[in-house]
């Protein structure tokens, strides 16, 4: 597999399309995630030969239009009832958070079917059969066990999901499957889980002994010097938060230094799962290689908060200088605000796809080795187009992706 993708091109690409962003209030959002899809599936070959995606952005706007007409009612229904004084308030908030996570599933999984049956290599056309429901359900019981194991049962749900993913996944009559083992993946994660929740575990540990219902009564009586009773009825509780400030931000610290590498690690042990029949991936991609990724980020994304700054300062100065003092310069400095939140906003975004995205997305698909690709000589065309529909929820509730 090859990537031949040129990044100034891609960064001419994105350039572009952040500043149509900005001009049509996020409406070119569509073109541009067809440019990007288009210039990633075109430069990635495999065995000489190039993928190719054939959506197009009025299929992904028409999408977004009726995800947008269906959640409207939804929120609507949410917010009359919290508006309720009865149980039926109480639980609107809960009960809004599980129906959207369940929408969210679901419209992960139908934007993946879209962009598998637009996607097209040697004539053949990728696609997804399987009921995105179940997905979803699957995906929502997977989460809660994952949370109340803090964290632990993450690479079994990974490699559920995966299994339920691939196995309604094909290349033309080609079935797809998914046969990496989550124990597998934990052994691998586990020491880097310890190092982010053992100062975590210490920082509760300083809380145990603390007599909180003394601590309650006395935060529900105010006052002055409510410090000070703190204080008075748990001795030493001053030292005990302040520890655990140090051992969050630790935490904080630690996980940012391992998420590399733990990405390094899932993405080498996801794509050595997928096979497509006789066809089968092993991914050899290096832990180093996506520090220096990260690395890169790091370095543009700091010369360009340099520039901002220095663009910032005059501009502000000079905005002071012309429009006077009053409520003028509050209308010119709170514009100026805007437009700068809005192109740093778009900046950092720039900069993350074209160095961090587009980076994973070359070594990844240049670490893979495929083997059986004589498989790929009888395969029959099947499938048809599938609805943009997914496309447009995942992009209206916020999780969609390439």
């Amino acid at each position: 597999m090859r990537f031949l993708g040129q990044r100034r091109s891609y960064w001419r690409l994105l350039i572009r399309g952040a500043a149509l962003l900005m001009v049509t209030l996020g409406i070119y959002r569509f073109w541009l995630a067809t440019d990007v899809r288009r210039f990633l599936w075109s430069n990635t070959e495999i065995a000489g030969e190039a993928l190719e995606y054939t959506g197009t952005p009025l299929e992904l706007l028409v999408g977004f239009l009726i995800a947008i007409a269906i959640l409207i009612p939804v929120y609507a229904g949410f917010f009359l009832a919290a508006l309720d004084l009865g149980t039926l308030g109480k639980l609107s908030g809960m009960v809004a958070f599980a129906t959207l996570g369940i929408l969210g599933q679901y419209a992960v999984y139908r934007a993946r079917r879209y962009r598998l049956t637009r996607t097209i290599y040697r004539g053949v056309r990728f696609h997804q059969q399987g009921s995105a429901w179940a997905y979803a359900f699957r995906a929502i019981l997977w989460w809660v066990v994952t949370v109340l194991s803090f964290g632990l049962a993450y690479p079994f749900q990974l490699a559920s999901l995966e299994r339920y993913k691939m196995r309604h996944t094909y290349y033309g009559n080609l079935a797809g499957s998914f046969d990496a083992s989550g124990l597998r993946l934990l052994v691998r994660g586990l020491p880097m889980w310890f190092l982010v929740f053992a100062p975590l575990a210490l920082a509760v540990s300083g809380f145990i002994g603390i007599d909180w219902r003394a601590l309650v009564d006395v935060l529900a009586q105010g006052g002055d010097d409510v410090m000070g009773k703190i204080e008075g009825g748990n001795p030493g509780l001053g030292a005990v938060v302040v520890f655990a400030m140090l051992m969050g931000t630790i935490s904080f610290v630690l996980a940012a230094l391992l998420y590399p590498a733990f990405q390094a690690v899932v993405l080498r042990w996801w794509s050595s799962g997928l096979s497509f029949g006789a066809v089968e991936v092993r991914s050899q991609l290096r832990m180093r290689h996506v520090y220096g990724v990260y690395a890169r980020f790091l370095g543009y994304a700091a010369i360009f908060s340099v520039a901002m700054g220095i663009v910032a300062v005059p501009i502000l100065l000079l905005l002071a200088a012309v429009t006077g003092v009053g409520r003028s310069v509050e209308i010119a400095t709170t514009f100026a605000a805007l437009v700068g939140y809005v192109i740093t906003a778009l900046g950092y975004s720039t900069i993350y796809r074209a160095t961090v995205l587009l980076s994973l997305w070359q070594l990844g698909m240049e670490s893979l080795q495929l083997s059986g690709l004589s498989a790929l000589e009888n395969v029959k065309a099947t499938g048809r187009p599938s609805s943009a529909l997914g496309e447009g929820l995942a992009d209206a509730l916020n999780v969609g992706g390439y």
